[in-house]
């Protein structure tokens, strides 16, 4: 049952199992009770209405209604979490008026980062009363400044330190397709690490030329 005084989460998510996962990551987090998660689309707004949850973590490609009609007609929060990280899907959230997108899969402190922003903009929203544009600039800092604290103290995300670690032992420039199937993830979120590491100069992004198609991306160590 919630907890008096908790915010209070919807998750929407047609597989079960990611339901519960992230439900389960929203009730590790002090103030905050995850709702019974929500499979069938069709059944949200109900939801919505009788349980009034203060915030919506919502899915994209959902079966017969996608998270961005109901984003357009939901009266909550909503903080889009999906896969689907093709620029046009992230525009189409946030017009439809989403407050973040996290893309799946994500680490719990990820998360834990987004939902700390959005508590801090609901408590400043919650204390002030005629905003002069100084204010609105606080409540967008405070909203996003979680992304500031996603990265702890100690180091890198364990699913990052595995892509490094991987290609750093290999001793070869590898693949995504390589780099996946060694650590054991997506090639999706392979994809998203290695682009991370080679932003922050740990890795080296090498074009790899055949003799037909595009070149392949290969990744290596960077020189000392």
């Amino acid at each position: 049952m919630p907890t008096p005084g908790d915010y209070r989460v919807l998750i929407v998510d047609d597989d079960f199992r990611v339901g519960e996962l992230h439900a389960s990551m929203v009730n590790e987090m002090p103030g905050f009770t995850a709702l019974e998660p929500v499979q069938d689309s069709r059944t949200v707004p109900k939801v919505v209405a009788a349980q009034q949850p203060d915030l919506v973590l919502l899915d994209l490609y959902l079966p017969h209604v996608s998270g961005l009609e109901l984003a357009k007609v939901l009266d909550v929060d909503v903080i889009m979490v999906s896969a689907a990280s093709e620029p046009q899907n992230i525009a189409a959230a946030l017009r439809a008026g989403v407050l973040a997108f996290v893309i799946k899969p994500f680490e719990p402190r990820t998360l834990a980062a987004k939902l700390k922003g959005w508590a801090r903009y609901r408590r400043q929203l919650a204390a002030s009363t005629n905003l002069d544009q100084g204010a609105v600039d606080r409540l967008y800092k405070a909203l996003w400044a979680g992304e500031e604290t996603a990265a702890p103290s100690g180091g890198a995300a364990p699913t990052e330190q595995a892509v490094l670690a991987c290609v750093q032992d290999a001793g070869e420039p590898l693949s995504v397709a390589q780099v996946a199937e060694a650590v054991g993830i997506a090639r999706a979120t392979a994809q998203r690490y290695l682009a991370a590491l080679v932003a922050s100069e740990a890795l080296q992004l090498q074009l790899s030329y055949g003799n037909r198609g595009r070149p392949e991306h290969r990744y290596l160590t960077s020189p000392r």
